[in-house]
Parts: structure tokens; sequence; C-alpha cells
């Protein structure tokens, strides 16, 4: 019988040895050393909120940025992203030398908060998606905006599109008004660049509420099928950059993002 009783507390160190190799295994790669800024992954997986925090100010998908799989190795932005719509990883800043991020995968372990990999899985999809459009043709269209004025590409060509995707009732599309305003203000004397906002909302709607919401961007009413079957869309707000010849450049949610990528690509010229 004391033999027996003995087994159990022979076996625990083992299984915790397994256990910690298995946990261990995860680290091989991704070092604490290397990440930038440090944080205790094992907490953040299991907490949402202190997983989002995070993200929210470290991570930019719609970045430029250099991606490492879960063993370091390098991989391409669109199969980093492919990987992250599994769900069962996220991203983690690495050290950099360069002005370019590092982002690298970190394979979430079985105790992890699910809200977690749901919310990567939806964030990356939409990435992939942006991903996908961009260094494509946009497509053929032909708007004409509250004030009777018309765009098309042909009209267009020779000069950078900044398109803005939004409804009346999203708050954080009209909470980017002032941003956007100032950053038109900016750029309103330039005939190189054509500010435009597709919206889902009917001119008489947007007429009013345009009346007490001063936009700076050319507005067109009436979008929805556009936006949905021709984009692909149904995130707002969301931004699209669109070059002199009619190629997607850069397509992110944030006015912030776009704002420093139009601006990047301006002081490169």
């Amino acid at each position: 019988m004391k033999i027996l009783s003995l087994i159990p507390l022979v076996l625990l160190p083992f299984i915790l040895y397994t256990n910690q190799v298995k946990r261990d295994k995860r680290f091989i790669c991704i070092q604490v050393e290397s990440l930038d800024p440090y944080v205790n992954i094992d907490e953040m997986e299991a907490d949402f909120l202190k997983w989002w925090t995070y993200h929210c100010n470290t991570i930019s998908l719609s970045s430029n940025f250099i991606a490492f799989n879960e063993n370091l190795d390098t991989i391409d932005k669109g199969q980093f992203l492919t990987k992250l719509s599994s769900g069962e990883f996220i991203p983690l800043r690495l050290k950099s030398n360069t002005q370019v991020e590092n982002y690298g995968l970190y394979k979430l372990g079985s105790l992890s908060d699910n809200s977690i990999g749901i919310t990567i899985r939806n964030e990356a999809l939409t990435k992939l998606r942006f991903f996908g459009m961009e260094g494509k043709s946009f497509p053929d269209f032909d708007f004409i905006d509250l004030n009777g004025n018309s765009y098309s590409k042909e009209s267009t060509k020779g000069k950078i599109l900044v398109i803005k995707v939004w409804f009346i009732n999203c708050k954080a599309c009209v909470a980017e008004f002032p941003e956007l305003n100032a950053f038109v203000q900016k750029h309103e004397n330039s005939k190189d660049i054509i500010f435009v906002s597709l919206a889902r909302d009917s001119k008489p709607a947007l007429n009013q509420f345009l009346h007490k919401k001063y936009f700076k961007y050319q507005v067109v009413s009436e979008q929805i099928d556009f936006i949905v079957n021709d984009l692909g869309l149904n995130i707002y707000p969301t931004h699209i950059v669109v070059d002199e010849t009619g190629i997607v450049l850069k397509v992110c949610n944030r006015a912030a993002e776009m704002i420093a990528f139009l601006e990047d690509e301006i002081n490169r010229k």
C-alpha cells in the first residue's frame, strides 16, 4: 500500500516536467529577450483585456512589416496573415535594427482565452482581404458627388485618389472627421490629390447630416452596391489610396494609418 501511495508523488514531477517541456516548445524561437516591448506572454494569453491592450498599442497589421513564422523563418505578409486567420497564433513585435517593424507568430496554448483566437482570426481575415486588394486595379467607377461633380477612372487618371468608405451612424467614421479635415486642408492646394468619400446613405440624409458635421471630403451618396459588391467591403470606416494609374496602394481602417502611409508616399516623390 505504501508503494502504491508513493506512485502519484513519483509521477507528479514527471507530469510537471512534461507540461513544462510542452510549454517551453513555444518559446524555443521567440524568447522574451527578443520582444519589444517585453510582455509576460503567459499572463497575456490568459487575459483577453491584457492581450487586446498590447495588440492595439503595439501591432499594426495594415503596416508594412517583416514577418516571421513560429520558427522565426522569414515569410511574406500574405502567409503571415493566412496563419493568423487560423486563430491559433497571435503576432508579437520583435526587436528590430531598422525602422521597419518585425512581427513574429506565437502559437496560443490550450489554456489561452478563447476570445483572443476568435478576435485575431476575424481581424486577420479582414487584413488579408485588404492585402489582397493592394497592387490590384481599382474597379471601374462613375461617381457623382453631392455638389454634382463627377469622377471616373478616366477623369482621375494622373492623380492620387483618396477614398473613405463610411455611413452616418458609424461613430468611428464620424469621429475621424476632424483628423481627416486637417489632412485635406494641409493638401488642399495640391492638384494631384482627390479626396472622395463613398457613403451608404441617401442624398437628403447626407445633406442634413453634413449641415451639422463638416467634412472636407467630396461625398458620394447611396454607394452600398459599389462598396459591397465591387469592393467587397463590410468594415467601416475603410480608407483606400489609389495611385495615378488606378492601382490600389493601400487599404486600412484607421485614418492615422492612411495619413502616415500617404505622407510617406508624398515625401518620397
